[in-house]
């Protein structure tokens, strides 16, 4: 008899181990930017924390432009000579085994059996936000493994600008260009 009330007395206490279980997974919680009265702003939503980076996906993913990745942060350094400098070094250290000087795919491991990456010049990642960039640097992409521990982060900042001025380089419209470059890129200056 005992031992019936404790088995019984067993499942009494097991079922509201099970109700407070379901508690746990209906909480009440705040849909994105729905009012609430916990915060000072009366928003539910929280601001980004300043250097985050975004991690999204899609071709207008982290900014208005589509362009570049972070959430009005100061993680990537604004472009300069020194930091285009600084990105040539570390594309020349890191990157042109397998993606080449000109970041077309034809690295020196490439030319010996390794599997090709694609060119910085095709649309996909001249269109490519910054971010995709720096996330691959970061997380690696197929073959490709990650450098997380081998570049710094202001450094991969320095790569994907570098990369920019690489895809720039081979794609610069010719309404930028000056009158005496045109010249020459035609042939009729020689």
């Amino acid at each position: 008899m005992k031992a019936l009330l404790g088995a019984i007395l067993v499942l009494v206490l097991l079922s509201g181990c099970e109700r407070g279980l379901h508690e746990m997974y209906e909480q009440p919680k705040y849909k994105p930017l729905a009012p609430t009265p916990l915060f000072s702003d009366g928003n539910s939503s929280r601001p980004q924390v300043p250097d985050t980076v975004v991690y999204s996906s899609g071709a207008l993913a982290g900014s208005s432009s589509g362009r570049r990745g972070t959430a009005g942060s100061s993680a990537e350094p604004p472009v300069s000579a020194a930091l285009l400098k600084r990105g040539q070094e570390r594309f020349e250290i890191f990157c042109t085994p397998c993606h080449s000087e000109a970041g077309d795919g034809d690295g020196m491991v490439v030319r010996r059996g390794f599997p090709a990456p694609p060119s910085y010049h095709i649309d996909r990642l001249r269109n490519a936000p910054d971010s995709h960039f720096y996330d691959v640097i970061t997380n690696g992409y197929g073959v490709m493994y990650p450098y997380s521990d081998r570049i710094a982060p202001r450094d991969r900042w320095a790569i994907v600008a570098y990369i920019r001025a690489l895809q720039l380089s081979q794609h610069a419209p010719a309404a930028t260009l000056s009158d005496a470059d045109r010249t020459k890129l035609s042939g009729s200056g020689q």
